[in-house]
């Protein structure tokens, strides 16, 4: 589904149409150590549909505890959008690919969204 629209002017229905709960969207975060693990991911991910769409953000500046020290790392941040139905089989997939030994895995679901938007998340990953 292409995003960008051929025309200026937006389908007045479509804006005054309010926001959709629908189906059970899910958003999803982890964290990659840079751009090219991120995009390896990313393209697995969303090749293997469970994801319909993954956004990478890097540079990211990731301060945390680990093994009792705080440490301070550049890495990639992936928003992955998903419905409920495929989120367990994202996170298993996404662990099993990962070169952390502890990946950040965080769901939270959608409460709304542009009805179009939400149905082609489901679309893309049935």
């Amino acid at each position: 589904m292409s995003r960008r629209s051929s025309t200026a002017s937006a389908d007045p229905a479509r804006a005054s149409s309010p926001p959709s709960s629908g189906p059970e969207t899910w958003l999803a975060l982890t964290t990659a150590p840079g751009r090219k693990e991120a995009e390896r991911l990313a393209e697995a991910l969303v090749g293997e549909r469970l994801a319909a769409c993954i956004n990478i953000l890097s540079p990211i500046r990731s301060v945390y505890r680990w093994r009792g020290e705080v440490e301070r790392e550049d890495e990639a941040l992936l928003l992955m959008k998903t419905t409920g139905e495929r989120l367990e089989s994202l996170r298993q997939r996404l662990l099993a690919l990962h070169s952390y030994d502890t990946p950040e895995f965080l769901a939270c679901r959608a409460g709304a969204g542009d009805p179009d938007y939400l149905r082609w998340i489901t679309d893309s990953v049935g």
